[in-house]
């Protein structure tokens, strides 16, 4: 095939828009980060005693993760998924074809709130932030959403899930996916050891699927 100068241009010109395009979305979610790491809203308002926002991914990144919200390891550590949780979701990643480390490096890891909402005052692991914290955090959810635009989203835990399928029992949504604006989103238990519902093997199946449908996801979009 000839390619005569005229439709050279325009190859250029493609070309240079999506890297111009690239560009721009990087940095948009850089400024979108720094304004998260600069939010007190739930600190003003009352909800903890100090804010601490966290971070983690990268403008490449083609796999969200969405949980509940960082623990005191995860703001300690400043790494989100820092605890126990993260050492299982990373076996999970694993067990559907990914390479270790996968969760770290090629993974955006975000939550319905931004701060560790403290511990449960029963002292039985996190508190569940109130949906007031929720709402104040959801803009920048969405503008993640919005401007990530990632392959797939795995929401972790039931309160990540119902977020975005309502009010639901697990067992009628792990093993199952929904996709929204070419956005796939599908449902993870908890990876945490207080969870008792994948002691069931009737659940363990519907995770079991779950992370099947997750592996042929990496391999369909070369994840």
């Amino acid at each position: 095939m000839i390619i005569n100068d005229r439709a050279l241009q325009l190859i250029m010109t493609k070309i240079l828009s999506e890297e111009e395009k690239e560009t721009s979305q990087a940095e948009a979610i850089n400024e979108l980060q720094r304004r998260i790491l600069s939010c007190r809203l739930c600190e003003e308002h009352g909800y903890i005693p100090m804010a601490r926002p966290l971070v983690n991914g990268r403008a490449s990144d083609r796999v969200m993760v969405i949980g509940q919200a960082p623990g005191h390891r995860s703001i300690a550590k400043g790494r989100s998924f820092s605890g126990p949780g993260g050492t299982i979701l990373q076996k999970w990643l694993e067990q559907a074809g990914f390479p270790p480390g996968y969760l770290r490096v090629h993974t955006y890891l975000s939550s319905l709130t931004r701060c560790d909402p403290g511990r449960n005052p029963r002292g039985d692991g996190d508190r569940r932030p109130s949906a007031a914290e929720v709402a104040l955090c959801k803009p920048f959810l969405d503008a993640e959403l919005r401007l990530l635009r990632p392959k797939v989203v795995l929401l972790v835990g039931t309160m990540a899930i119902e977020a975005f399928f309502g009010k639901v029992k697990l067992e009628h949504v792990i093993g199952a996916y929904q996709e929204r604006e070419g956005m796939l989103f599908l449902p993870l238990p908890h990876p945490s050891g207080v969870s008792r519902w994948l002691l069931d093997p009737g659940h363990q199946q519907l995770h079991k699927r779950a992370l099947e449908i997750l592996a042929g996801w990496r391999i369909a979009f070369a994840l």
